[in-house]
């Protein structure tokens, strides 16, 4: 199946090399050229918000033709401080025109890792107002994927991690590193080895 990758730093691996992206551990762990899934388009792009995935990553699938699609947004609206219901109105529009292009079965959103645990974190705002952000987004982002029947995998207690294990922190201080994405890909690849099957 065709896949195309949606996000930010964090889909795009920001300071990891390209091997080491979740996306593409995702793919190799499912087999690389000769499994079920072909990593056709990563659109993520470092500090992108919704509104750049509705403006340039959504009209970039009708060219792409994707028969299966991961999304992992919002970060960068919580550090531009935009509010939750803007968020959540994109997030939803997001899902929406996402299942208007393949069935709810081949979309799988991920949670926004929590950065404010890392060495660079505190220079993107408070640390609690922004955890706490996080985890109103992330529960956001659950409920409306799960009510279109759209797979949600829950990273966020992964990301904690790097608190007290800095081999999870790229070198940039703040993004994941290739470890914490392998430890990412643990998670995501059952669920989307569970909606191939179906």
């Amino acid at each position: 199946m065709r896949y195309v990758a949606l996000g930010d730093s964090y889909t795009i691996g920001t300071s990891v090399m390209p091997a080491e992206r979740w996306p593409d551990r995702l793919v190799a762990a499912l087999g690389g050229d000769t499994g079920p899934l072909e990593l056709v388009a990563n659109l993520g792009v470092n500090g992108y918000t919704t509104d750049n995935v509705i403006q340039h990553e959504l009209p970039a699938l009708d060219q792409l033709h994707p028969e299966f699609v991961t999304l992992l947004i919002g970060v960068n609206d919580i550090v531009r401080g935009n509010s939750a219901l803007h968020i959540d109105a994109n997030l939803s529009r997001i899902l929406d025109d996402l299942i208007t292009l393949l069935p709810a079965a081949r979309i799988v959103t991920i949670a926004i890792p929590d950065y404010t645990v890392t060495p660079a974190g505190a220079d993107y705002g408070d640390s609690g107002r922004q955890h706490d952000r996080i985890v109103a987004t992330n529960a956001s982002m659950a409920w409306l994927a799960r009510d279109r029947g759209i797979a949600f995998v829950d990273i966020f207690d992964l990301s904690l991690r790097a608190a007290d294990d800095r081999t999870l922190v790229a070198d940039d201080g703040l993004h994941p590193s290739g470890a914490q994405y392998a430890l990412w890909v643990e998670r995501i690849l059952p669920v989307v080895e569970a909606l191939i099957r179906r």
